[in-house]
């Protein structure tokens, strides 16, 4: 006899749906999926069942669609089906077997829940597989998350049959007399799912005959202990982080006192690309290396004087921009620089985002670059010329964005303006300026 009322409980207890739910059912025709079926008839729901043919196993894979199809008949329910040309998918986009399976029945059973109006996606996963999935993860290696194993719903997709275990699904097969195709690549060890199935599992099991009860007992104690970092995570994320502009801060002090650190900061970071090693050399550098960089995909990692930065990886800016005379915007990286000519001598005082230069002083074109070992000013308002880099680490301005800054340059090679910093004493604005030029800075990302 089918166990249906523990199957509504099992859906009931971890919300995967409701009796008003349109359910898309995917059924490959093996007996975990067909039992899966059964119980969802025998139960009241609403659903249609959606089988992918791979077309790897020849006539093997027709006879599975045939199977799908006579199946979704004899239960009366809507069929959905497609044919993959899974090989020439392997040979495009050069991934494995199993993976372009992976990825073409996912998106499909997407586009067919979206087109047909299904709310969820039923997949057949059980307690077994469940602890395969662990094992492969240890195998490979893995965090917290990697240790609970699949979720009864993650998403859209749900798992209406992890209550159940292999050997109840076979059993229930036995009993109810249920027909069900079965793959022969299930009996091949070259995939590492299968060999632990058929070797590793088995010895398992000689240890501990209730494997299955045993690891789902665990597997409920990684999902708590999961949430509970989870939760931890975003409360540190609320006292750490601070939101720069289009940056995060985070005070080194703070996550020297992180503990147990690597766990956390790992945690904290993940989000944005870091890996095991990263942390590891992230941690060994946090006392040692100011100014060092970290690269993800997508993301920087720069460990400041008092700080670590993150920030998306900027697009490189042009190395020099040309500034004719008869220019009034120009475009460099993130910023705009406006020009005004005027015959006033105007002073722009309080904005350092703009500056009056004496006009009759520049020699075009202007160069708007950034800037370059060896470079030298004079600082407004003192004596004596100052190298930008030395400037650079007085204003304490974070590597990152010292290549960002731009800085315009005279005709003869002088440096006006540090954009948004200082302008060069050499060409301030006097009471035998006639006429200025103002330079104004617009930082597009602020």
């Amino acid at each position: 006899m089918l166990p249906v009322k523990n199957f509504v409980d099992f859906i009931e207890q971890n919300n995967l749906f409701n009796q008003g739910s349109k359910i898309l059912a995917a059924v490959s025709g093996g007996m975990d999926s067909v039992v899966m079926v059964h119980l969802l008839k025998a139960a009241g729901f609403n659903f249609g069942i959606a089988h992918c043919n791979f077309q790897l196993r020849g006539d093997e894979s027709t006879s599975d669609e045939q199977f799908c199809h006579q199946l979704a008949q004899q239960l009366d329910v809507p069929f959905h089906t497609i044919r993959f040309d899974t090989l020439k998918h392997v040979a495009d986009n050069k991934v494995s077997t199993q993976m372009a399976a992976r990825t073409l029945r996912y998106q499909w059973f997407e586009q067919v829940r979206q087109q047909a109006g299904y709310s969820v996606i039923a997949l057949a996963h059980h307690q077994n597989d469940a602890i395969e999935t662990i094992l492969l993860n240890l195998t490979r290696g893995t965090g917290i998350a990697g240790l609970h194993g699949i979720l009864p719903k993650n998403g859209l997709l749900v798992r209406p049959m992890l209550f159940l275990n292999r050997d109840e699904i076979r059993h229930l097969i036995e009993e109810v007399q249920i027909t069900y195709r079965e793959d022969s690549s299930n009996t091949s060890v070259k995939y590492a799912r299968n060999k632990l199935r058929l070797e590793v599992i088995p010895k398992l099991k000689e240890l501990n005959p209730d494997l299955e009860r045993t690891f789902e007992s665990n597997l409920n104690h990684f999902r708590e202990l999961e949430l509970l970092l989870a939760q931890r995570i975003t409360e540190l994320k609320d006292k750490l982080f601070i939101p720069h502009g289009d940056e995060i801060h985070i005070l080194l002090k703070e996550l020297k006192e992180l503990h147990p650190q690597h766990l956390l900061l790992f945690n904290l970071l993940q989000e944005y690309g870091v890996n095991e090693t990263l942390i590891n050399d992230l941690i060994s550098a946090l006392d040692k290396h100011p100014g060092r960089v970290f690269e993800t995909g997508e993301f920087r990692l720069i460990l400041d004087r008092e700080k670590l930065i993150v920030t998306k990886k900027r697009i490189e800016v042009q190395q020099e921009v040309q500034i004719n005379l008869n220019d009034h915007t120009i475009n460099y990286g993130s910023y705009k620089l406006q020009i005004l000519h005027d015959d006033s001598p105007l002073i722009v005082k309080n904005n350092p985002m703009a500056v009056s230069v004496d006009a009759d002083l520049l020699i075009y074109p202007l160069t708007l670059r950034r800037w370059k070992t060896g470079d030298y000013f004079f600082p407004f308002g003192m004596k004596g010329r100052k190298k930008v880099s030395d400037f650079f680490i007085d204003q304490k301005v974070p590597l990152h964005q010292k290549d960002e800054i731009p800085l315009v340059i005279n005709g003869n090679g002088g440096i006006i303006w540090i954009g948004g910093y200082r302008s060069d004493d050499r060409y301030k604005v006097t009471d035998n300026t006639k006429k200025v030029t103002i330079f104004e800075l617009t930082n597009l990302k602020m």
